[in-house]
């Protein structure tokens, strides 16, 4: 007596449609996030103004500092040595310790020792947030 098997709709494929509705879901809660977001960044606030408040650390700026072809340093516009570099950078890092950072502008035709000169200035001074400019 031959038997037959019933296989009914579960060996038909799978379904996909719970896991689509999951995708859709989280794209339209990160579109919905990202907006929010450049929404608080556009936001224009006229900020309470305090009389006997000081700040606990200056404001970062970042210090650009370019080597010349010849080997000279320039920071602000004021050329340098390399034991007035470092202290230049050791100042900067005791206004804003642990967050100043450093580019260095270096010449395509500098050579390689003056630029490591000023890594090496920037360690001295704690500096760990240096970077090259490049085009």
């Amino acid at each position: 007596m031959p038997l037959t098997i019933n296989k009914g709709l579960s060996s038909g494929g799978l379904n996909l449609t719970p896991m689509i509705d999951v995708v859709f879901l989280l794209l339209i809660f990160f579109l919905v996030a990202t907006r929010f977001e450049q929404e608080e960044r556009d936001m224009e606030v006229d900020l309470p103004r305090a009389i006997a408040v000081e700040p606990t650390m200056n404001k970062s700026r970042e210090i650009f500092v370019t080597v010349t072809p010849d080997g000279d340093y320039f920071v602000d516009g004021q050329r340098l040595d390399s034991q007035r570099l470092t202290t230049v950078l050791k100042a900067a890092y005791r206004a804003n310790p642990g967050r100043q950072r450093v580019t260095i502008r270096a010449d395509k035709e500098s050579r390689t020792r003056h630029v490591v000169a000023v890594m090496d200035a920037c360690n001295q001074a704690h500096i760990r947030q240096y970077s090259l400019a490049a085009e």
